[in-house]
């Protein structure tokens, strides 16, 4: 099981695996309501590495880039979710527009997004290009999403069969 680790913690874990040789791989997300999706972008993220660290937006950011209402699920509690996932190493929140400053401090050697993207639309890919880092486009196809789970789980449910 990983760890939830605050962001001064993390900085001397990440030194720490490189002292020993280990790659970090890094992925990042709202993480907002876990689905398989997520599953797959972080076991493929996984591969990419010896240690996996996950940046999770803290609420405020998730509420600027998903609106009102959201998260679904507070930061601490969705850190401690993603941790729990077996190919994950360290989790920790952070906050801001996006997840350059945490790039810049931890210097992983793969930066991993979804398939939504490709290289050249992943918006941090100059910082890791200019500190030596590899980009790496995981997962599966975006075929799911907490926006369309959410919307799925306020619409009208069918009877349930009477037994």
């Amino acid at each position: 099981m990983g760890e939830v680790v605050s962001i001064d913690r993390l900085e001397a874990l990440v030194a720490q695996a490189r002292a020993a040789g280990r790659r970090v791989a890094f992925a990042n997300g709202c993480f907002d309501l876990l689905h398989v999706g997520h599953v797959r972008y972080l076991q493929a993220a996984a591969r990419e590495g010896d240690v996996l660290v996950v940046g999770i937006n803290d609420d405020e950011s998730v509420k600027a880039l998903k609106g009102e209402g959201r998260p679904a699920t507070p930061g601490p509690d969705r850190a401690e979710i993603v941790a729990a996932i077996r190919c994950v190493d360290y989790v920790t929140l952070f906050s801001g527009p996006d997840v350059v400053a945490l790039l810049r401090l931890l210097r992983p050697d793969v930066h991993c997004k979804g398939t939504d993207y490709t290289v050249e639309t992943v918006p941090e890919r100059d910082v890791v290009r200019g500190y030596g880092g590899r980009i790496a486009i995981v997962g599966d196809p975006k075929d799911h999403s907490t926006g369309d789970l959410l919307r799925r789980l306020g619409a009208p449910r069918a009877p349930l069969p009477k037994v």
